[in-house]
């Protein structure tokens, strides 16, 4: 009878790293469609560059500027999906080790790697998410609604 209260305690207490890990898969979701709308992008404005002719020296210099920022945009979106599938690992090695601990002599033994891979993984998910933010505001500077861009005097 210990021994199923200890697994029952064990679900309960994976109940929590399992909600995040639906995070972490919308969070991947949207980090992969940034991602892939970035590479449409560049690949276009690759294909512009390639059909300009020699005399659209100011056109060329503004595409390879927006390239410079797809490039710093996707360097960003795969830092940050890399710490999001780190993040993942371990929430999942969370979830392992609660269940391992739950079949040790019939009680619950947390050890002390249950509460480092959780904490672990949610500081992943949490700089993955400023790493999110920080792309979305390099997106956002390099845009100009509404208004033809004007060489600075």
């Amino acid at each position: 009878m210990s021994d199923m209260n200890a697994t029952t305690e064990a679900i309960q207490l994976a109940v929590a790293p399992v909600f995040l890990l639906t995070g972490v898969a919308g969070m991947l979701n949207a980090l992969g469609t940034r991602l892939a709308r970035v590479i449409d992008r560049a690949r276009n404005l690759q294909t512009q560059l390639e059909s300009l002719a020699d005399t659209a020296e100011l056109k060329r210099l503004k595409i390879e500027k927006e390239l410079d920022t797809l490039e710093l945009r996707g360097k960003i979106i795969n830092a940050a999906t890399a710490l999001m599938v780190l993040c993942a690992v371990l929430i999942g090695l969370t979830v392992m080790e609660l269940f391992y601990s739950a079949g040790l002599e019939g009680r619950l033994m947390l050890s002390r790697w249950v509460s480092l891979s959780f904490l672990g993984g949610f500081g992943f998910f949490i700089t993955a998410c400023l790493m999110f933010l920080a792309e979305i505001l390099v997106a956002s500077q390099s845009i100009r609604l509404g208004r033809q861009s004007r060489p600075r005097s």
